[in-house]
């Protein structure tokens, strides 16, 4: 087992894109290359560089949090705009919202732990 797999912060992630491409799979299909694609690859992307972070020094690895921070905040314009067109309900949205909060604050006490 790598170490980065032990972070729950890195389980959590790996949930969420979970979800997200759950979620995303009743999309409309011309969405396929659009709002799906680029909410899919936002979520996919906060994992991945805890994961490519993890392997760095330290200040590379917090570099590649704030990084994932950014993954996070990409995707609540993507939820809102999914909701405004009815491809996900006014409770997923908040439900996104609030598990993208709460990823956001598990990477940043991360971040802060790291001296």
């Amino acid at each position: 087992m790598f170490n980065f797999e032990k972070l729950d912060i890195y389980k959590e992630a790996v949930s969420f894109a979970k979800r997200i491409y759950k979620i995303t799979r009743k999309f409309p299909k011309e969405e396929l290359f659009g709002i799906s694609s680029q909410l899919r690859r936002a979520a996919l992307s906060v994992s991945l560089n805890i994961s490519e972070g993890s392997s760095r020094g330290k200040k590379e690895f917090k570099h590649f949090l704030s990084i994932a921070i950014g993954s996070v905040y990409e995707c609540i314009p993507l939820i809102d705009i999914s909701k405004e067109e009815n491809y996900i309900s006014a409770e997923e949205n908040k439900a996104i919202y609030m598990n993208c909060n709460k990823i956001a604050a598990m990477l940043n006490a991360l971040k802060n732990s790291i001296k």
